[in-house]
């Protein structure tokens, strides 16, 4: 953190006799990623970024300016950008930011840092490309694998904010993203199959202990030969029946029938013509049933391994656990302190979280989800199946489509399995399933427990103009909704 505490100190002295406010927040991010693809160990790629955002608030008006040059003459130019564009801006905007200023977060340093028992970058080259390696050699089953891979994705990310309030937060993250692929090809039909979705669906923070609990070292055999099941199966059938949806789908459905809609500036009109609006409305809040009463969700940034743990979010807000949805009833959304603010000028008891989060330094504050859970039930994955007469089991996102008020939504999984007269039957292929947010929660029959439960989550969730792709951590036990619209090309 020595660097960032320079980068620190010198804007606090540029900065501290010019604004009503000023925030600093420095990052510097490496990543390393590593794949073996068809057993030949493609080039490292391995990147390094840093750079400043400084934030002022003079005369009501809130400007922000970035900068890679973190030298005293780059930051002091950031500053004076800042400050010209809030005098600009003053006296024209809808919100006077001089509200935020007292219900900034109290003065104070605090810390925190990911777990990490082996961190990547202690490990040799050799040694990852050695384990990488022994996965892609495990895949080729066949000679109906057709391509194949075994990849390593992690980042380390060092972040402080410093604020004129006397608030100094040092925080610290190691990410880990491994994944697996195998594509089949049998008679012509082609399918893919990963170890928990084609989009990193099994991510985490720490260091290459996360790789054992993906099972990662062993997983490929299962890999190659789910693809090639898919590739013999018959197309998923069309009807209304019973689903099953397994964690690595669950992240997909609560990310965007939850997470996004409940995003309070996009609920205050924010995100209206670049990603669209949602069907959730202020007056909601407390009122609403968003699920069946088994629907349990919270925000939870404090989960140790989860991908988007955190101890404060960017605006400097401390995290902690919140229930969003409890018993099936909404209960607060996903807002930070800023734009609590603004909606409370049209209902005064709406709550928020801590979520206001930047993809990097060169990107403001905005309203973003980060680890949304479900909370386990008390059913065992066979009690589910078992209480099933005619239906489908769902694995691992593919492919999904919502509409801009994040309700009517249609979503594909690589991996599907009939259900019939409460036993597991044969694989199809293609399945997908649609339903409308608004109303789909509500045939949530049945929660597993905590047997079923896994952590999950993404490292691309897309937000914003300029757009934001951060990291994103989803929870979840297995689930089973009832009478849901399942389809796939069968009749």
């Amino acid at each position: 953190m020595e660097q960032l505490e320079t980068w620190a100190l010198e804007a606090a002295r540029l900065a501290a006799p010019a604004a009503d406010f000023w925030s600093v927040r420095g990052v510097v991010e490496s990543s390393e990623q590593l794949m073996v693809r068809q057993n030949l160990a493609e080039s490292p790629v391995r990147s390094r970024d840093e750079g400043v955002m400084v934030c002022v608030v003079d005369a009501g008006a809130m400007a922000y300016a970035a900068t890679s040059d973190v030298s005293g003459p780059g930051i002091r130019q950031a500053f004076a950008q800042a400050m010209m564009m809030a005098r600009a801006s003053a006296g024209h905007g809808v919100f006077d930011y001089r509200q935020a200023l007292a219900a900034d977060a109290a003065a104070g340093s605090a810390q925190y840092r990911s777990p990490n028992a082996r961190p990547a970058g202690q490990a040799a080259l050799r040694e990852k490309f050695d384990l990488l390696m022994g996965v892609s050699q495990s895949l080729k089953l066949a000679s109906e694998i057709v391509d194949w891979s075994a990849s390593l994705w992690t980042t380390h990310t060092r972040q402080l904010l410093v604020t004129s309030h006397g608030t100094r937060v040092a925080q610290e993250w190691d990410f880990v993203v491994p994944n697996i692929v195998a594509v089949a090809s049998v008679a012509g039909e082609t399918q893919t199959r990963s170890a928990a979705g084609q989009y990193n669906g099994f991510c985490q923070q720490g260091g290459l202990e996360v790789l054992d609990r993906a099972g990662f070292a062993n997983d490929g055999p299962r890999v190659a030969r789910e693809a090639l099941e898919l590739a013999r199966a018959p197309n998923c059938p069309t009807g209304e029946m019973d689903l099953v949806l397994m964690p690595d789908q669950m992240m997909l459905q609560i990310h965007e029938s939850i997470g996004h809609p409940l995003e309070l500036d996009r609920i205050l009109g924010d995100e209206r013509n670049f990603a669209g609006t949602s069907f959730v409305t202020l007056d909601m809040f407390g009122r609403y049933v968003y699920g069946s009463d088994l629907l349990n969700v919270s925000f939870d940034p404090t989960r140790g391994e989860q991908f988007a743990s955190f101890g404060f979010d960017d605006e400097g807000t401390p995290a902690q656990r919140e229930f969003i949805i409890e018993k099936g009833l909404l209960k607060r959304p996903l807002g930070g302190s800023l734009s609590q603010l603004r909606a409370r000028a049209f209902r005064a008891d709406i709550q928020g979280v801590a979520t206001a989060r930047a993809c990097n330094w060169n990107r403001a504050p905005i309203d973003r989800m980060s680890n949304l859970n479900i909370e386990p039930g008390d059913s065992s994955l066979d009690d589910m199946i078992a209480s099933v007469e005619d239906g489908m089991l769902m694995k691992t996102n593919a492919s999904w489509s919502i509409d801009d008020s994040r309700n009517k939504f249609q979503f594909g999984c690589e991996y599907g399995q009939r259900i019939r007269k409460g036993q597991l039957a044969e694989v199809v292929k293609k399945p997908n399933y649609r339903g409308i947010s608004s109303t789909f929660w509500r045939s949530l029959a049945m929660v597993g427990d905590a047997s079923t439960f896994e952590v999950m989550g993404t490292p691309f969730c897309g937000k914003g103009e300029p757009n934001q792709v951060v990291r994103v951590g989803h929870a979840a036990p297995a689930c089973k909704f009832s009478r849901v619209a399942v389809f796939g090309g069968a009749s």
